[in-house]
């Protein structure tokens, strides 16, 4: 019975004798690594790299899901990188001083802040 099973595993069109099968699994490679590198400090991120993971990641969502059959293994791959990767991509930023505000803009918020209090 469990013989059967899992020889209809393998024959099937996401078996192991199939790109559906081992696509996925060599793209977990792509999830640990991103996984581990959040440890890591923020100045050994490439922010190059990383826009292309997370490109990668969304145009990979797409294709598996419009392909026939529906690669799910490879859509929840890269459904869990794609976030990991912003997240990598808004560290990188953030040490970089991109999404930090300007003195300026800091003083014109706090009076924005100020005269809508006081309305």
């Amino acid at each position: 019975m469990a013989a059967a099973k899992f020889r209809a595993f393998v024959n099937s069109p996401m078996g192991p004798k199939t790109t559906h099968f081992w696509g996925p699994v060599s793209n977990i490679g792509l999830l640990a690594s991103a996984v581990a590198d959040i440890q890591k400090t923020p100045d050994m991120i490439s922010g190059n790299m990383t826009v292309a993971l997370f490109g990668y990641s969304c145009s990979f969502m797409r294709f598996a899901w419009m392909v026939r059959p529906r690669n799910y293994m490879l859509l929840a791959c890269h459904t869990c990188n794609a976030p990991i990767q912003f997240y990598q991509l808004s560290r990188w930023a953030k040490h970089h001083g991109y999404l930090e505000l300007k003195k300026e803009e800091k003083e014109e918020d706090q009076v924005a802040l100020k005269t809508l209090k006081v309305v």
